[in-house]
């Protein structure tokens, strides 16, 4: 059974950091795409970051581009979501997910591509 590990979401303030955490297969480096997306009440899910293990490449979506980083730990098969200048608005559910595409842009805007997902974790942005 494949298994994705979210951790890291909890409270923060307006303006504040969070960094989140997604231990996944060694297996996703390879030909596959691991993104965060986040689904907030009442909302559809949305992708947030990207990372493609064989190229290196990344890719963020245009509400967090300038505040969010994609980060890859392949000794611990881990990819973390740096977040900073956090706003109500970044408030979810925050999902990480392995899908199968040769770039992170059909993943991104297409949850449809994940083919394997993990529990999630709560991010909750005071004002």
């Amino acid at each position: 059974e494949v298994q994705l590990v979210e951790s890291g979401g909890g409270l923060v303030q307006t303006g504040g950091s969070l960094t989140l955490s997604c231990r996944h297969p060694a297996f996703a480096f390879t030909n596959y795409a691991i993104g965060w997306f986040r689904q907030a009440p009442g909302k559809e899910r949305e992708g947030v970051s990207c990372f493609k293990g064989d190229t290196g490449s990344t890719l963020h979506g245009a509400s967090v581009k300038d505040r969010f980083t994609i980060l890859s730990d392949t000794a611990n098969n881990t990819v973390h979501l740096i977040m900073h200048n956090l706003e109500p608005d970044d408030t979810a559910v925050y999902y990480c997910g392995v899908g199968l595409a040769l770039d992170c842009g059909p993943v991104l805007n297409h949850p449809s591509y994940i083919i394997y997902w993990g529990q999630g974790t709560p991010v909750t942005v005071s004002s």
